[in-house]
Protein backbone atom coordinates (compact mmCIF):
# COMPACT_ATOMS: atom_id res chain seq x y z
CA UNK A 1 0.00 0.00 0.00
CA UNK A 2 1.43 3.38 -1.09
CA UNK A 3 0.28 6.62 0.57
CA UNK A 4 1.92 9.90 -0.49
CA UNK A 5 4.99 8.12 -1.78
CA UNK A 6 5.45 6.01 1.39
CA UNK A 7 5.12 2.25 1.03
CA UNK A 8 3.36 0.36 3.83
CA UNK A 9 3.34 -3.34 4.57
CA UNK A 10 -0.45 -3.78 4.61
CA UNK A 11 -0.68 -6.85 6.91
CA UNK A 12 1.76 -5.28 9.38
CA UNK A 13 -0.06 -1.92 9.21
CA UNK A 14 -3.44 -3.57 9.85
CA UNK A 15 -2.08 -5.64 12.75
CA UNK A 16 -0.64 -2.49 14.37
CA UNK A 17 -3.93 -0.64 13.90
CA UNK A 18 -5.86 -3.57 15.36
CA UNK A 19 -3.51 -3.78 18.34
CA UNK A 20 -3.83 -0.05 19.02
CA UNK A 21 -7.62 -0.22 18.67
CA UNK A 22 -7.81 -3.11 21.14
CA UNK A 23 -5.58 -1.23 23.59
CA UNK A 24 -7.81 1.85 23.40
CA UNK A 25 -10.94 -0.31 23.79
CA UNK A 26 -9.39 -2.00 26.82
CA UNK A 27 -8.61 1.36 28.44
CA UNK A 28 -12.14 2.62 27.74
CA UNK A 29 -13.69 -0.51 29.32
CA UNK A 30 -11.44 -0.20 32.41
CA UNK A 31 -12.32 3.50 32.70
CA UNK A 32 -16.05 2.70 32.55
CA UNK A 33 -15.65 0.01 35.21
CA UNK A 34 -13.89 2.45 37.52
CA UNK A 35 -16.51 5.13 36.87
CA UNK A 36 -19.13 2.57 37.92
CA UNK A 37 -17.14 1.74 41.07
CA UNK A 38 -16.76 5.47 41.72
CA UNK A 39 -20.48 6.21 41.54
CA UNK A 40 -21.66 3.10 43.43
CA UNK A 41 -19.07 3.58 46.18
CA UNK A 42 -20.06 7.23 46.54
CA UNK A 43 -23.75 6.44 46.89
CA UNK A 44 -23.05 3.65 49.39
CA UNK A 45 -20.73 5.80 51.51
CA UNK A 46 -23.29 8.62 51.68
CA UNK A 47 -25.88 6.12 52.94
CA UNK A 48 -23.34 4.68 55.39
CA UNK A 49 -22.56 8.18 56.69
CA UNK A 50 -26.25 8.83 57.36
CA UNK A 51 -26.70 5.50 59.09
CA UNK A 52 -23.63 6.01 61.27
CA UNK A 53 -24.70 9.57 62.13
CA UNK A 54 -28.17 8.34 63.09
CA UNK A 55 -26.66 5.58 65.23
CA UNK A 56 -24.41 8.01 67.10
CA UNK A 57 -27.28 10.47 67.60
CA UNK A 58 -29.81 7.80 68.61
CA UNK A 59 -31.96 8.38 65.52
CA UNK A 60 -33.43 5.99 62.95
CA UNK A 61 -31.87 7.50 59.84
CA UNK A 62 -33.08 7.02 56.24
CA UNK A 63 -36.00 4.57 56.23
CA UNK A 64 -38.55 5.82 53.68
CA UNK A 65 -37.21 5.36 50.14
CA UNK A 66 -36.74 1.69 49.34
CA UNK A 67 -36.23 -1.16 51.79
CA UNK A 68 -34.77 0.29 55.01
CA UNK A 69 -33.97 3.51 53.10
CA UNK A 70 -31.48 1.82 50.76
CA UNK A 71 -32.64 3.92 47.79
CA UNK A 72 -32.46 7.26 49.60
CA UNK A 73 -29.10 8.22 48.08
CA UNK A 74 -30.38 7.24 44.64
CA UNK A 75 -33.32 9.63 45.11
CA UNK A 76 -30.93 12.36 46.21
CA UNK A 77 -28.77 11.77 43.11
CA UNK A 78 -31.82 12.07 40.84
CA UNK A 79 -32.78 15.29 42.62
CA UNK A 80 -29.31 16.77 42.04
CA UNK A 81 -29.37 15.76 38.37
CA UNK A 82 -32.69 17.53 37.88
CA UNK A 83 -31.64 20.76 39.64
CA UNK A 84 -30.84 23.88 37.66
CA UNK A 85 -27.15 24.78 37.34
CA UNK A 86 -26.79 28.29 38.75
CA UNK A 87 -23.85 30.60 39.31
CA UNK A 88 -22.95 34.19 40.09
CA UNK A 89 -23.09 36.82 37.36
CA UNK A 90 -19.52 38.02 37.90
CA UNK A 91 -17.91 34.59 38.29
CA UNK A 92 -15.09 33.40 36.05
CA UNK A 93 -17.21 31.03 33.97
CA UNK A 94 -14.37 28.89 32.61
CA UNK A 95 -12.65 28.26 35.95
CA UNK A 96 -15.99 27.99 37.75
CA UNK A 97 -17.04 25.13 35.44
CA UNK A 98 -13.58 23.53 35.41
CA UNK A 99 -13.07 23.31 39.20
CA UNK A 100 -15.36 20.30 39.94
CA UNK A 101 -13.61 18.20 37.29
CA UNK A 102 -10.23 18.74 38.94
CA UNK A 103 -11.57 17.16 42.12
CA UNK A 104 -13.30 14.25 40.34
CA UNK A 105 -10.41 13.39 38.00
CA UNK A 106 -7.93 13.50 40.88
CA UNK A 107 -10.01 11.03 42.89
CA UNK A 108 -10.35 8.72 39.86
CA UNK A 109 -6.58 8.78 39.21
CA UNK A 110 -5.87 7.85 42.82
CA UNK A 111 -8.51 5.11 42.76
CA UNK A 112 -6.85 3.51 39.71
CA UNK A 113 -3.66 2.78 41.68
CA UNK A 114 -5.42 1.08 44.61
CA UNK A 115 -4.89 -2.73 44.55
CA UNK A 116 -8.28 -4.24 45.39
CA UNK A 117 -6.97 -7.80 44.87
CA UNK A 118 -3.94 -9.42 43.28
CA UNK A 119 -5.67 -9.45 39.87
CA UNK A 120 -7.96 -6.41 40.31
CA UNK A 121 -5.42 -3.62 39.95
CA UNK A 122 -5.75 -1.16 37.06
CA UNK A 123 -2.44 0.70 37.30
CA UNK A 124 0.40 -1.09 39.11
CA UNK A 125 3.48 1.13 38.87
CA UNK A 126 6.77 0.98 40.73
CA UNK A 127 6.23 4.44 42.27
CA UNK A 128 2.67 3.80 43.46
CA UNK A 129 2.97 5.52 46.86
CA UNK A 130 4.73 8.53 45.34
CA UNK A 131 2.05 8.71 42.63
CA UNK A 132 -0.72 8.74 45.25
CA UNK A 133 0.94 11.53 47.23
CA UNK A 134 1.50 13.57 44.06
CA UNK A 135 -2.02 13.09 42.70
CA UNK A 136 -3.67 13.88 46.03
CA UNK A 137 -1.96 17.28 45.90
CA UNK A 138 -3.79 18.20 42.70
CA UNK A 139 -7.28 18.03 44.21
CA UNK A 140 -6.74 21.21 46.23
CA UNK A 141 -6.38 23.12 42.94
CA UNK A 142 -10.04 22.38 42.17
CA UNK A 143 -11.04 23.69 45.59
CA UNK A 144 -8.98 26.87 45.15
CA UNK A 145 -10.35 27.44 41.65
CA UNK A 146 -13.93 26.87 42.77
CA UNK A 147 -13.65 29.28 45.69
CA UNK A 148 -11.83 32.01 43.78
CA UNK A 149 -13.84 31.85 40.55
CA UNK A 150 -17.20 32.02 42.38
CA UNK A 151 -16.64 35.71 43.20
CA UNK A 152 -18.00 35.11 46.70
CA UNK A 153 -16.11 36.16 49.83
CA UNK A 154 -17.25 33.14 51.85
CA UNK A 155 -16.23 30.76 49.06
CA UNK A 156 -12.85 32.49 48.80
CA UNK A 157 -12.23 32.21 52.55
CA UNK A 158 -13.08 28.51 52.41
CA UNK A 159 -10.72 28.02 49.46
CA UNK A 160 -7.86 29.80 51.21
CA UNK A 161 -8.39 27.69 54.32
CA UNK A 162 -8.29 24.59 52.13
CA UNK A 163 -4.92 25.57 50.69
CA UNK A 164 -3.41 26.16 54.12
CA UNK A 165 -4.88 22.98 55.58
CA UNK A 166 -4.02 20.65 52.71
CA UNK A 167 -0.46 21.87 52.26
CA UNK A 168 0.17 21.56 56.01
CA UNK A 169 -1.22 18.06 56.51
CA UNK A 170 0.31 16.66 53.31
CA UNK A 171 3.64 16.72 55.14
CA UNK A 172 2.40 14.38 57.87
CA UNK A 173 0.67 12.08 55.36
CA UNK A 174 3.85 11.77 53.31
CA UNK A 175 6.17 11.26 56.29
CA UNK A 176 3.92 8.64 57.89
CA UNK A 177 3.91 6.67 54.61
CA UNK A 178 7.67 7.13 54.25
CA UNK A 179 8.09 5.65 57.74
CA UNK A 180 6.50 2.43 56.49
CA UNK A 181 8.44 2.47 53.20
CA UNK A 182 11.60 2.00 55.28
CA UNK A 183 10.36 -1.51 56.10
CA UNK A 184 9.38 -2.53 52.58
CA UNK A 185 12.13 -0.87 50.56
CA UNK A 186 9.73 -0.28 47.67
CA UNK A 187 7.09 2.20 46.54
CA UNK A 188 5.12 -0.35 44.50
CA UNK A 189 1.84 -1.12 46.25
CA UNK A 190 1.63 -4.76 45.06
CA UNK A 191 5.13 -5.45 46.41
CA UNK A 192 4.26 -3.75 49.70
CA UNK A 193 1.39 -6.21 50.10
CA UNK A 194 3.69 -9.14 49.21
CA UNK A 195 6.05 -8.09 52.02
CA UNK A 196 3.14 -8.35 54.45
CA UNK A 197 2.69 -12.09 53.87
CA UNK A 198 5.11 -12.35 56.80
CA UNK A 199 2.88 -10.14 58.94
CA UNK A 200 1.05 -6.83 58.55
CA UNK A 201 3.36 -3.81 58.62
CA UNK A 202 1.54 -2.32 61.60
CA UNK A 203 2.73 -5.42 63.51
CA UNK A 204 6.18 -5.72 61.94
CA UNK A 205 7.05 -2.11 62.70
CA UNK A 206 6.40 -2.19 66.47
CA UNK A 207 5.30 1.06 68.16
CA UNK A 208 6.58 3.39 65.37
CA UNK A 209 4.18 1.70 62.92
CA UNK A 210 1.24 2.28 65.28
CA UNK A 211 2.25 5.93 65.69
CA UNK A 212 2.58 6.29 61.90
CA UNK A 213 -0.90 4.81 61.46
CA UNK A 214 -2.44 7.19 63.99
CA UNK A 215 -0.76 10.20 62.38
CA UNK A 216 -1.82 9.04 58.91
CA UNK A 217 -5.48 8.68 59.91
CA UNK A 218 -5.55 12.09 61.62
CA UNK A 219 -3.79 13.80 58.71
CA UNK A 220 -5.85 11.88 56.14
CA UNK A 221 -9.07 13.03 57.79
CA UNK A 222 -7.78 16.59 57.60
CA UNK A 223 -6.85 16.09 53.93
CA UNK A 224 -10.42 15.13 53.10
CA UNK A 225 -11.74 18.30 54.82
CA UNK A 226 -13.98 16.32 57.15
CA UNK A 227 -14.94 17.20 60.73
CA UNK A 228 -13.32 17.97 63.07
CA UNK A 229 -11.11 19.49 60.36
CA UNK A 230 -13.87 20.90 58.11
CA UNK A 231 -12.69 24.50 58.31
CA UNK A 232 -13.00 24.61 54.52
CA UNK A 233 -16.80 24.31 54.68
CA UNK A 234 -17.66 25.40 58.24
CA UNK A 235 -21.41 25.76 57.65
CA UNK A 236 -21.92 27.92 60.74
CA UNK A 237 -19.40 30.47 59.48
CA UNK A 238 -19.13 30.24 55.69
CA UNK A 239 -22.46 28.86 54.48
CA UNK A 240 -20.97 25.97 52.53
CA UNK A 241 -17.44 27.25 52.06
CA UNK A 242 -15.78 26.93 48.68
CA UNK A 243 -18.86 25.40 46.99
CA UNK A 244 -21.39 27.95 48.28
CA UNK A 245 -22.24 29.07 44.73
CA UNK A 246 -22.45 25.56 43.23
CA UNK A 247 -25.68 23.67 42.63
CA UNK A 248 -26.95 20.55 40.89
CA UNK A 249 -24.39 18.09 39.56
CA UNK A 250 -21.47 20.48 40.02
CA UNK A 251 -22.17 20.52 43.74
CA UNK A 252 -22.64 16.73 43.59
CA UNK A 253 -19.12 16.35 42.14
CA UNK A 254 -17.58 18.09 45.16
CA UNK A 255 -19.85 16.19 47.54
CA UNK A 256 -19.11 12.82 45.93
CA UNK A 257 -15.36 13.46 45.73
CA UNK A 258 -15.23 14.03 49.51
CA UNK A 259 -16.58 10.55 50.19
CA UNK A 260 -14.41 8.90 47.54
CA UNK A 261 -11.33 10.63 48.99
CA UNK A 262 -12.31 9.24 52.39
CA UNK A 263 -12.48 5.77 50.83
CA UNK A 264 -9.08 6.31 49.18
CA UNK A 265 -7.44 7.36 52.46
CA UNK A 266 -8.88 4.25 54.15
CA UNK A 267 -7.79 2.06 51.20
CA UNK A 268 -4.22 3.40 51.38
CA UNK A 269 -4.12 2.70 55.12
CA UNK A 270 -5.44 -0.82 54.46
CA UNK A 271 -2.77 -1.43 51.83
CA UNK A 272 0.17 0.03 53.74
CA UNK A 273 -0.61 -0.99 57.33
CA UNK A 274 -3.05 -3.93 57.23
CA UNK A 275 -1.94 -6.16 54.36
CA UNK A 276 -4.40 -5.05 51.68
CA UNK A 277 -6.30 -8.04 50.35
CA UNK A 278 -4.38 -10.54 52.53
CA UNK A 279 -6.47 -12.60 54.92
CA UNK A 280 -5.52 -12.74 58.62
CA UNK A 281 -5.81 -16.55 58.28
CA UNK A 282 -3.57 -16.99 55.23
CA UNK A 283 -6.26 -18.40 52.89
CA UNK A 284 -6.85 -15.42 50.60
CA UNK A 285 -5.27 -16.87 47.47
CA UNK A 286 -7.00 -20.24 47.73
CA UNK A 287 -10.53 -18.84 47.20
CA UNK A 288 -11.24 -16.43 44.30
CA UNK A 289 -12.45 -12.94 45.27
CA UNK A 290 -11.93 -13.61 48.98
CA UNK A 291 -9.18 -11.01 48.82
CA UNK A 292 -11.73 -8.40 47.73
CA UNK A 293 -13.88 -9.25 50.74
CA UNK A 294 -10.98 -8.74 53.17
CA UNK A 295 -9.87 -5.54 51.44
CA UNK A 296 -13.35 -3.99 51.59
CA UNK A 297 -13.91 -5.18 55.17
CA UNK A 298 -10.71 -3.50 56.38
CA UNK A 299 -11.31 -0.37 54.31
CA UNK A 300 -14.91 0.10 55.45
CA UNK A 301 -13.78 -0.44 59.04
CA UNK A 302 -11.37 2.48 58.67
CA UNK A 303 -14.07 4.54 56.93
CA UNK A 304 -16.27 3.92 59.97
CA UNK A 305 -13.40 5.16 62.17
CA UNK A 306 -13.24 8.42 60.16
CA UNK A 307 -17.01 8.82 60.51
CA UNK A 308 -16.63 8.17 64.23
CA UNK A 309 -14.20 11.13 64.36
CA UNK A 310 -16.77 13.37 62.70
CA UNK A 311 -19.64 12.63 65.05
CA UNK A 312 -17.54 12.67 68.23
CA UNK A 313 -15.20 15.68 68.15
CA UNK A 314 -16.12 19.37 67.78
CA UNK A 315 -14.66 21.45 64.96
CA UNK A 316 -11.22 22.94 65.57
CA UNK A 317 -10.39 26.60 65.13
CA UNK A 318 -7.94 27.54 62.39
CA UNK A 319 -5.14 28.25 64.88
CA UNK A 320 -5.76 24.91 66.64
CA UNK A 321 -5.73 23.15 63.26
CA UNK A 322 -2.30 24.51 62.34
CA UNK A 323 -0.91 24.12 65.85
CA UNK A 324 -1.81 20.42 65.82
CA UNK A 325 0.15 19.91 62.60
CA UNK A 326 3.22 22.12 63.00
CA UNK A 327 3.82 21.83 66.75
CA UNK A 328 2.77 18.23 67.40
CA UNK A 329 2.27 15.92 64.39
CA UNK A 330 5.24 17.05 62.30
CA UNK A 331 7.90 16.85 65.08
CA UNK A 332 6.43 13.53 66.23
CA UNK A 333 6.60 12.27 62.64
CA UNK A 334 10.26 13.24 62.29
CA UNK A 335 11.20 11.49 65.53
CA UNK A 336 9.12 8.46 64.54
CA UNK A 337 10.83 8.05 61.17
CA UNK A 338 14.26 8.10 62.86
CA UNK A 339 13.08 5.48 65.37
CA UNK A 340 11.76 3.28 62.54
CA UNK A 341 15.08 3.62 60.71
CA UNK A 342 16.89 2.41 63.83
CA UNK A 343 14.55 -0.58 64.14
CA UNK A 344 15.08 -1.55 60.48
CA UNK A 345 18.84 -1.01 60.74
CA UNK A 346 19.00 -3.15 63.86
CA UNK A 347 16.95 -5.95 62.26
CA UNK A 348 14.30 -5.81 64.98
CA UNK A 349 11.26 -6.25 62.75
CA UNK A 350 8.65 -8.81 63.83
CA UNK A 351 8.26 -11.67 61.36
CA UNK A 352 5.82 -14.61 61.42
Amino acid sequence: MNIVGITYNQPLFLSIMLKDSLSILEMVVIALIYLGIFSVAGLFLVLMERRVAAWFQLRIGPNRVGFQGLLQTMADALKLVSKELTGTVKSDKFLYNLAPYFVIVTALMALAVIPFTKDFHAFDINIGVFFLIAVSSIGVIGVLLGGWSSNNKFALIGAMRSGVQTISYELSVGLSLLTMILITGTLQLSEIIEVQKNGWLIVQGHVPAIIAFMIFMISGTAETNRAPFDMVEAESELGAGFHTEYSGMKFAYFFLAEFINMFIIAAIATTIFFGGWLSPFGITESIPWLGLFWFLLKTLGLVFLMMWFRWTFPRLRVDQLLTLEWKYLLPLNLMNIVLMALIVWGGLLIRF
